[in-house]
């Protein structure tokens, strides 16, 4: 029998049957979705069967739509785009919550739902599902803002373009698409399906070559007058795809290499010009230093938001400034050049560079390495920051990181990452919960990565049913549960009898979900050695398992980055009004 998340092996010279459902099931195929996560519902059972029909399509069912939502969002981050289905309403608001998040990560997630009869739509019925009017636009409303593409097939003459343009849009722009598809559509052949979906081709975008000219002319200029010039790396590095051209202008200039936290993992952290995470008031020790000290700064695809700017508190000016989106470039207080990629961007402007190595040189001149914690004493309770010292000897190009909205994102962000180590988190929406569906979807898409998960106990109660998923697909994931009774990054925003959470029995809850199918190891550790066992047992006789580690660390155990980010952005959340 084959493994419920394992996808059949192709089978040679398959053809397409002819119907919507089969094209759609190819088309994500030839797209490169192996798995689609999903939930059933009577609105879309037709269109499931014609997706476990595909046999190189892997149906994944989810405990709820959320989930589906969020493990969709972690396969695109490891495969490049993801894909779930719904059903119509009750499921589409359901997973609405999850594609926001996606739209706010530029990723490319299908979300597909399976829509009311097509002889439905344009008549007075009301249907199940609906709040209760005869009107079946209020899902499509709610996407319209969250989707870059909303196609509704209730017409199979439509369908091959409709189901086509939202796909290779949601590849194109990199952000969600809606497809509702009418339940009763998925198995009628057309003529419009008779063959196999030919291959997308997606025109690359090239630089308005003017524009591309003297952009790159007037950087040069302004770089190369500068003394002490630094880089900073942002997240929209991956939707613009030019991580390899960011190095290229890295190695050419010479200058220091900082990340922004949202942009962890998207820069190699064993360059040598490397110099850690540039987050204001919470950076990495002496990055800021030298960052705000400089008099140039390349920002290449950042976002500049109330968290990133530790409450608007970044000490960065404008006019010293050179801004690098995915398609456009701003030098200063001067010129912004438009339809400049990049990409190209960055490639052309090694090519002009001066190397200047001054604000490297001085870096190395006043770093210290980081201090190691205290030693402790014979069972004392264990200490956050020797947990994650610990998780630092764990990581290898084989691993990935994910990191929970909560005091992970400090601790994490801590981490040095080794060549080819994954690193996720969503900085922009931060919903909590995230991971959990994240860590489903990125396992199942990065099999040869081995998932190292650090999730706070709140953010785990929102979405903690699909455990259950990674047990049933097989998957090695190691998650470190950290139990300190609440929601410790609202505490320090603002605190309240609110932030207070019932204690669960993790373990036992992960235990009874296993209920002896699949592979599944359990562990509480309230110590070092205890820790340092669990570790061994993870990594060696339970390295085939899921293995979920429940570590007890005391309320008020934060990092010191979260004490000073946690001020600051309270400080920014409660301005009193403007003076009117």
């Amino acid at each position: 029998m084959a493994h419920p998340c394992s996808a059949p092996a192709p089978v040679p010279g398959h053809a397409c049957s002819g119907t919507l459902g089969n094209h759609l099931a190819r088309r994500l195929v030839e797209i490169g979705v192996r798995d689609v996560f999903s939930v059933p519902g009577d609105f879309n059972l037709t269109l499931l069967d014609h997706l476990v029909d595909e046999p190189e399509l892997n149906l994944i069912g989810c405990c709820n739509e959320l989930n589906a939502g969020y493990a969709a969002d972690g396969y695109a981050r490891a495969k490049g785009v993801g894909a779930c289905v719904v059903t119509f309403t009750v499921g589409g608001l359901s997973v609405l919550n999850a594609i926001a998040g996606a739209y706010s990560e530029n990723l490319p997630v299908i979300c597909i739902v399976g829509g009311p009869n097509s002889n439905d739509y344009g008549t007075s019925r009301i249907l199940h599902h609906t709040i209760g009017l005869p009107d079946f636009t209020q899902e499509l409303s709610c996407f319209q803002t969250v989707t870059c593409v909303q196609v509704v097939v209730n017409n199979l003459g439509d369908a091959h373009e409709q189901i086509d343009t939202a796909i290779s849009t949601a590849l194109k722009e990199s952000k969600p698409a809606y497809i509702s598809i009418s339940c009763n559509l998925s198995g009628i052949p057309h003529p419009t399906f008779s063959r196999e979906p030919v291959p997308f081709f997606l025109a690359p975008k090239v630089s308005n070559y003017l524009g591309l000219e003297a952009a790159v002319e007037a950087t040069a200029e302004f770089l190369n007058k500068a003394v002490k010039p630094v880089i900073i790396g942002g997240p929209k590095l991956r939707v613009a795809k030019a991580q390899k051209a960011f190095m290229e202008f890295a190695d050419a200039s010479g200058y220091p290499v900082a990340v922004m936290p949202s942009g962890k993992g998207l820069v190699p952290e064993h360059h040598p010009h490397f110099i850690g995470t540039y987050w204001g008031a919470v950076s990495t020790s002496f990055c800021s230093e030298i960052v705000e000290s400089a008099d140039a700064y390349v920002f290449v695809g950042p976002i500049f938001n109330d968290y990133s700017s530790v409450g608007y508190s970044l000490l960065i000016k404008k006019e010293k400034t050179i801004m690098v989106d995915p398609n456009r470039v701003t030098i200063g207080n001067g010129p912004s050049l438009g339809w400049v990629f990049m990409a190209d961007f960055l490639s052309a402007l090694a090519k002009k560079l001066k190397k200047n190595s001054t604000a490297l040189d001085n870096y190395r001149r006043i770093f210290v390495p980081s201090g190691m914690p205290l030693m402790r004493e014979k069972d004392e309770p264990l200490r956050v920051n020797v947990l994650f010292k610990h998780i630092q000897n764990m990581l290898g190009g084989d691993t990935t990181v994910i990191a929970e909205t909560g005091d992970s994102w400090f601790n994490c962000q801590k981490l040095r990452l080794p060549e080819n180590c994954g690193y996720e988190f969503q900085m922009q929406y931060g919903s909590i919960g995230w991971s959990v569906g994240a860590t489903l979807g990125y396992a199942q898409a990065a099999r040869d990565k081995r998932v190292i998960a650090c999730i706070g106990d709140g953010s785990f109660q929102v979405t903690a049913q699909d455990i259950s998923t990674m047990i049933r697909c097989g998957q090695r994931t190691i998650i470190f549960l950290i139990n300190n009774g609440g929601y410790t990054i609202e505490v320090e925003i603002h605190d309240g009898p609110y932030n207070v959470i019932k204690n669960w029995d993790y373990t036992g809850l992960v235990d009874a979900i296993h209920n002896g199918e699949g592979k599944c190891w359990t562990a509480k550790v309230r110590t070092e050695d205890e820790l340092t066992a669990a570790i061994a047992a993870a990594t060696g006789e339970q390295k085939d398992s899921l293995c979920f580690i429940e570590i007890f660390s005391h309320k008020d155990d934060t990092s010191k980055e979260l004490l000073e980010w946690g001020s600051r952005v309270s400080a920014a959340n409660s301005r009193p009004p403007n003076p009117q």
